[in-house]
């Protein structure tokens, strides 16, 4: 397999039209089916797939950034629509955007407020994640390396991935001791093209589940990235409470 280049911060990749940056947004190749995970939210533009989010109350939604930008200009509100409550996109309801969101000063990471949600939320990680535990991250998006845009998956899917030390060198420049992202190394899939602020959890019972992070990057092969969520607790816990 062709080892593709990391992006850590890319634009969307709009499905049926043409990717809107130099390189493709973030994915699961690999993996499997998700059977568990009703937080989860696909987030569109213009109506197309575009990225991944999660529930974290019943009016917010906490994303990447990056997802919000084209060509470094803003996505505008309007443009910006959710499908929430099915793991298959084509069964959920829409969700848009009431015109608040923020992003954080320290992380890819972006909170946005939308109309309520009749969803299960998940829980908030209070405790930093750990050298060699393995966590869950979910996405819709590309199963394969080759043109994302003809293999988006309209369900949920999940891959396994194990905390590696954060100056590990397969993940030099994306990570590093203090800095608010921590490195993932494959253990069955990885993310690469449509689940980029899709969520990284603690795997465990059905409902036990609890938000370690939020995917931001991946090499496509071997590793992959996410902003820590306990580092931006205080954040994002100003933001929903406003």
């Amino acid at each position: 397999m062709t080892r593709r280049v990391r992006v850590p911060v890319v634009t969307a990749l709009l499905l049926a039209g043409s990717v809107v940056s130099a390189a493709p947004a973030s994915a699961v190749i690999g993996g499997s089916r998700s059977t568990y995970a009703p937080w989860a939210v696909r987030m569109l533009i213009d109506g197309k797939p575009a990225c991944t989010g999660t529930a974290i109350t019943r009016q917010w939604i906490l994303s990447a950034s990056h997802c919000f930008y084209e060509q470094a200009q803003p996505v505008r509100d309007k443009r910006i629509s959710f499908r929430v409550g099915d793991l298959d996109m084509r069964k959920g309801v829409t969700v848009r955007p009431v015109g608040r969101r923020v992003g954080s000063a320290h992380a890819d990471m972006m909170l946005i407020k939308v109309a309520p949600m009749n969803v299960p939320t998940v829980r908030l990680a209070t405790a930093h994640v750990r050298r060699g535990q393995l966590v869950r991250q979910y996405g819709w998006g590309a199963t394969c390396t080759t043109d994302e845009n003809a293999c988006q998956s309209p369900v949920l899917k999940q891959s396994t991935l194990r905390v590696v030390r954060p100056d590990d060198p397969r993940c030099k420049g994306y990570t590093a001791p203090g800095g608010p992202d921590f490195c993932m190394e494959k253990v069955s899939g990885i993310p690469a093209g449509g689940d980029s602020g899709g969520p990284v959890t603690s795997i465990g019972p059905r409902g036990t589940e609890v938000l370690l992070g939020v995917f931001d990057g991946s090499d496509r092969e071997r590793t992959a990235e996410a902003g820590e969520i306990v580092q931006q607790l205080a954040w994002i816990r100003a933001v929903v409470r406003r």
